[in-house]
């Protein structure tokens, strides 16, 4: 899988790193295996996509969707953050497509912002590495 995480339960963050040729099948599968699990509801996230070599261009409808996806997976009681780290402009057009679709998402709960530096990222979230 071209997306590694760890999570980590004593900061209560997952971390997560892109590798490779990204699809948008592999990101959304990363949405539906990661976010699905019981034990990190409510959990801040960072995922880093330094390391994609290409992203296949996803429609922009599928922007929306996974938002969607996501935001439907939301903790309901919780507030939380996602970080997108994106050196690349093409990945950070792509993540700020997101975070937009996540901000006008009613059933959203997490905070989305893309960054160009990992240290931006964890000190936004609140987190040191």
């Amino acid at each position: 899988m071209p997306i590694e995480f760890h999570c980590d339960h004593g900061k209560r963050l997952v971390l997560a790193k892109a590798y490779g040729i990204l699809t948008e099948e592999e990101i959304f599968g990363y949405q539906r295996e990661v976010w699905s699990r019981e034990e990190i509801i409510g959990y801040d996230e960072v995922i880093d996509m330094s390391e994609v070599e290409k992203i296949v261009s996803p429609r922009s409808n599928r922007i929306r969707d996974l938002a969607a996806l996501a935001a439907s997976m939301d903790s309901r009681s919780t507030r939380t953050k996602f970080a997108i780290v994106a050196t690349d402009d093409f990945a950070f057009g792509l993540g700020r497509m997101y975070e937009a679709h996540r901000t006008l998402n009613d059933r959203s709960t997490r905070e989305v912002a893309v960054f160009r530096t990992m240290e931006d990222a964890l000190a936004w979230i609140g987190r040191k590495k």
